[in-house]
This record gives C-alpha cells, sequence and structure tokens, in this order.
C-alpha cells in the first residue's frame, strides 16, 4: 500500500458509505435509507484516505461477543489492486482478535472470485457449514 493511504479507526459517513457503494456498482442493491442505523449498530470500522478523498471502507457487524461478521468491504475501483482492500481487512481482523473472546467467530459474505483475498487472511471455506442468506422485499 503506498505511503500516502491513511487508515482511520472510524466507521464510513453515510455520503462516504453511499459513494463508494455506488461507484462498486452496488447502489441497485443497497437501502441507502436504511443504512443510517446499519452504520450506527456497526461493531467496527476502517476508512482508508488518500489526499482527503476517501478511497475504501470496511466494518464489522455482529453481537459483539462471539459473532462478527466483516462486511462492505469497498475499494474505489480507480484505486484498486494497490493493498488497500488487503490493509482494510487486516486492519478489521486484527482489531476482532485484540477484543474478542478465545474461540469467537469471524465471518464474511463476498463476492464470487474474492476467495483467494480473503483466504490471504485467514478466511476458509469449512466444510460443515454453509453460508445462506434471504434478502426481504416489499
Amino acid at each position: 500500500m503506498r505511503p500516502d493511504i491513511v487508515l482511520h479507526d472510524r466507521l464510513p459517513s453515510i455520503d462516504e458509505y453511499r459513494d463508494l457503494c455506488t461507484a462498486v456498482g452496488w447502489a441497485p442493491v443497497m437501502n441507502f435509507d436504511a443504512a443510517p442505523a446499519s452504520l450506527e449498530r456497526s461493531l467496527l470500522g476502517v476508512v482508508a484516505t488518500q489526499g482527503g478523498r476517501t478511497v475504501g471502507m470496511g466494518r464489522v457487524v455482529g453481537d459483539g461477543a462471539i459473532y462478527h461478521y466483516v462486511q462492505d468491504v469497498v475499494v474505489h475501483p480507480d484505486r484498486q489492486k494497490r493493498g488497500i482492500g488487503d490493509a482494510i481487512v487486516g486492519r478489521l481482523v486484527a482489531r476482532i482478535h485484540a477484543q474478542a473472546p478465545e474461540r469467537a467467530f469471524i465471518g464474511v459474505f463476498a463476492a464470487t472470485g474474492t476467495a483467494p483475498f480473503y483466504e490471504r487472511h485467514g478466511f476458509v471455506e469449512h466444510e460443515a457449514l454453509l453460508g445462506m442468506f434471504q434478502v426481504v422485499r416489499p
């Protein structure tokens, strides 16, 4: 990662969140009206900036005790492939390890094709577990 990229231990603002999600094409599946409450209830966040511009983010959601999920890891498309995502996930995982009890669970639901990225941070597919989800529809 370039030395002019700075990591901040904080959650993104709603504007930063919206801008980054939109930049990577997530806007059609996001509920930006509910995002402020979601961000407020997050456990941890990391924001990456370069020259005062927000270029990446990630956060952790969960119960703050046993279950922790890395969520919304986004790097602006014009700053990808520069180690920013690695730095964000590394910082989030390290912060979880520093505060979580023994045998706490750290999970991630990630886009297809990103497994090697998360494997670099210790995430593995587990033969006895299946990740599934459901989306609430109007």
